[in-house]
């Protein structure tokens, strides 16, 4: 108590004498400012009239018993008027600086002020927002396990299962398990309608399935000697890539399947990516091969020759992705012993740029929206890359995964990417920003611990 009052004293002493220290200092000051000096602008000065203001100018005024006779009044008046005795001030500015004029006029710099800030800079989560355990998921760099498909169901091979994820729902149903001599599954691919789906098969067979019947509709044979690991579909043409280095074209609506076969690849095909078109292939094998297909040029007689073969590569090419902007613009990354990712022109097959990634590159895909490419990566870090084309500066980097991210693939409204890794996990990024369509109600949030790591199955 004593203490606090002392302070509360000294307090008090304190502000009172702050005050006057204040108002001396202001006033020390303006008096120092007062002492200032001006130096002005000579060609503005009128010499003449601060001359006459010096010397004859105060007389009348300091001392009006002098000369007060009328016609000494009537020669300073006279004197007075030629001097414009009437300013108040003796030094003045004559000339004032013009207004700036402005390089664009105002309604054009504010129509592109508006324009440039409409779109706002958009943020990237570092993190998954979701993530779902997937066990059993093959750790192998030459299949593809992951597709989303249009009705927004997300399908998966875990092993010999095959399971589908709503992700309207966010619930989870078994489309399949194969037998032991006839799995694992080894790729998954859904039809454009996003009701069909092809799953390839390690003894070398492909099944069509109903999703929403949950109905085995056919089953292709006869057109692979081993493991289907690649798949894409052109319309009703389903197009698979084996590990015998065949790529067959499947229609799937008549009998006889086998339409169209492409030679080219000694080993696994593992890599396969129709164009928007329709009318190109682009596939990439474990030979370090990337041939583009003209579909103009397929024949069902006989083995169809590439347009171009692309052997710049220096590992096995899996990653492959057409730009949705550009129908002629193919990237494409290289396995562990190269590591780039390459853009082509696959027109005349000229490589565009090549981009020294560091790590083994899995998978790729593009922004639909933004000129951005998206690129998954193993050792060392497991990581996404966005990157900016086609200066392709990095944009961000998403870690979460703890082994190599084998499988990338996109929601319908292009915003989301799905990843599945050999950590068995399987993750969400919101890494391509958030649909410009409404967003649905936000489903129900369950109050369980660990809500938000759900099991597949």
């Amino acid at each position: 108590m004593e203490t606090g009052a002392i302070n509360s004293s000294a307090s008090s002493n304190k502000t009172k004498s702050r005050c006057p220290l204040q108002e001396q200092l202001l006033q020390r000051r303006n008096s120092r400012e007062n002492l200032d000096r001006f130096i002005p602008n000579r060609s503005a000065m009128d010499f003449d009239y601060a001359h006459y203001m010096l010397t004859d100018g105060k007389k009348g005024k300091e001392n009006p018993a002098v000369g007060s006779s009328p016609s000494r009044k009537a020669y300073r008046k006279q004197l007075a008027e030629t001097f414009n005795m009437n300013r108040t001030r003796i030094l003045a500015f004559k000339n004032k600086p013009p207004s700036p004029v402005e390089a664009i006029p105002n309604e054009f710099s504010s129509a592109a002020h508006q324009v440039k800030s409409a779109k706002p800079c958009r943020h990237i989560p570092q993190t998954s927002e979701r993530t779902l355990d997937a066990p059993d998921l093959v750790d192998d760099y030459y299949l593809n396990l992951l597709d989303w498909g249009s009705s927004n169901v997300l399908s998966i091979a875990l092993g010999h299962t095959v399971y589908l994820w709503d992700a309207s729902e966010g619930t989870t149903s078994e489309l399949v398990t194969v037998d032991e001599e006839n799995g694992p599954v080894t790729s998954v691919k859904w039809a454009p309608d996003g009701r069909h789906i092809a799953v390839g098969l390690n003894n070398s067979e492909v099944q069509l399935w109903d999703s929403t019947a949950n109905r085995l509709l056919r089953t292709l044979r006869g057109g692979h000697r081993s493991r289907v690991g690649a798949l894409d579909w052109n319309n009703h043409i389903l197009t698979t890539g084996g590990m015998d280095g065949q790529i067959i074209n499947n229609d799937v609506r008549v009998r006889a399947h086998i339409v169209e076969t492409y030679q080219g690849h000694h080993q696994e095909v593992c890599g396969l990516k129709w164009s928007a078109s329709g009318q190109q292939l682009a596939s990439g094998g474990n030979d370090n091969l990337l041939h583009i297909w003209d579909r103009s040029m397929a024949s069902s007689n006989a083995p169809t020759q590439w347009l171009h073969r692309l052997e710049e590569h220096t590992a096995a090419v899996k990653a492959l992705a057409w730009c949705p902007f550009q129908g002629n613009l193919l990237a494409s990354g290289g396995g562990g012993g190269d590591r780039c990712i390459k853009f082509w022109n696959t027109h005349t097959g000229a490589c565009l740029n090549s981009v020294d990634t560091g790590s083994q590159v899995c998978a790729l895909l593009w922004n639909k929206n933004e000129r951005e490419l998206l690129s998954s990566h193993g050792f060392t870090q497991n990581q996404l890359t966005l990157w900016k084309y086609p200066s392709m500066v990095k944009i961000a980097e998403l870690t979460g995964h703890t082994s190599r991210v084998l499988f990338m693939s996109q929601s319908p409204d292009g915003c989301t990417v799905a990843s599945a890794a050999g950590d068995e996990t399987l993750r969400f990024w919101n890494v391509f920003g958030t649909p410009e369509v409404a967003a649905k109600p936000a489903a129900k949030t369950s109050s369980e611990p660990f809500a938000h790591l759900n099991r597949i199955r």
